[in-house]
């Protein structure tokens, strides 16, 4: 396990640092620069201002000093939000992404699980069609658009939630069934279809031949060999789910990353792209590896080398 731990950490290293080289370089080759704008500063001021961020550098002595600041755990200042650095921000709006991920990601496995073993067990059945349904209906619909029908319906006219804000449990429940309605959608069409598919092997007729009941041979046979394929999409979906949360925080009004990360975009704040594409990579790096470490709990014959 030490071992695998340690490979597996090299491995994230390295692919940390592809990421940060190939968005430093890509950043500083396309057209215009951070303080371009339409009104023209004077040639003193933009000189000044390019000697305070290290910008009139040579581009292999500004990657080797933000190397260095990274290794360190300093990702720099930010070009925009002046007297703020990017560790600043991504610290102040982080938490509030990853809590909005978690809570989508729970929502979106604990409906999908039910939803996908009816409509395996009823298969072709009213049932199958009714979650099938549902699923594509998750995957059709885009996050402005649940997300505006939802504050349509159950705020401004039940007034059950929270339009808008983040802080009280009841202002997550909205963010979280718009960010969770399409992953939910996902697990429960791959974990459908695996469960089908193992339902026709050969060991599930020999439970049924030996008389187990079906509920049984169901969920302590058939469901703990279908988890594979929709452990592998956990990794990748989570954070999927916090680095791509930004049309939900836009919509609901949530103080997270996104909207950060999109403003950066605009303005060419190179540190706080960088930083924060850091951060969406290192949360991506983590989630496979736990992902990889769960396979040899949900399947023995998988065994961590």
């Amino acid at each position: 396990m030490i071992r695998f731990l340690a490979k597996r950490l090299l491995h994230g290293l390295a692919v940390l640092w592809v990421v940060v080289t190939l968005t430093f370089v890509l950043l500083r080759i396309l057209p215009g620069g951070p303080f371009d704008s339409e009104r023209r500063l004077p040639p003193e001021i933009m000189a000044n201002i390019q000697a305070k961020y290290h910008l009139d550098e040579p581009w292999l002595k500004q990657y080797a000093r933000y190397l260095a600041g990274v290794a360190q755990g300093d990702l720099g200042p930010s070009y925009k939000y002046i007297d703020r650095t990017v560790s600043d921000i991504i610290k102040d709006t982080l938490p509030t992404s990853t809590l909005l991920g978690v809570l989508a990601l729970v929502f979106a496995v604990v409906l999908a699980f039910p939803l996908a073993v009816a409509a395996a067990a009823y298969h072709n059945r009213w049932a199958d069609r009714g979650c099938v349904f549902l699923a594509t209906l998750g995957i059709s619909l885009p996050h402005f658009l649940l997300g505006a029908a939802l504050i349509w319906v159950f705020s401004l006219k039940l007034g059950w939630f929270q339009a808008a804000r983040w802080g009280s449990p009841d202002s997550a429940v909205l963010p979280t069934i718009t960010l969770g309605a399409m992953p939910c959608a996902y697990f429960t069409y791959l974990l459908r279809s695996s469960l089908l598919e193992t339902l026709g092997e050969d060991f599930i007729r020999t439970a049924r031949a030996k008389g187990l009941k079906e509920p049984f041979v169901l969920f302590k046979h058939a469901v703990r060999n279908s988890l594979i394929p929709v452990l592998t999409l956990l990794g990748p979906l989570f954070a999927t789910l916090v680095a791509g949360s930004f049309v939900v925080e836009y919509v609901f009004a949530i103080p997270g990353m996104g909207r950060f990360f999109i403003s950066a975009v605009t303005d060419r704040d190179y540190p706080l792209i960088t930083g924060v594409t850091l951060v969406y990579t290192a949360i991506l790096v983590c989630a496979n590896l736990l992902v990889d470490m769960c396979y040899s709990l949900v399947d023995p014959r998988i065994r961590v080398r």
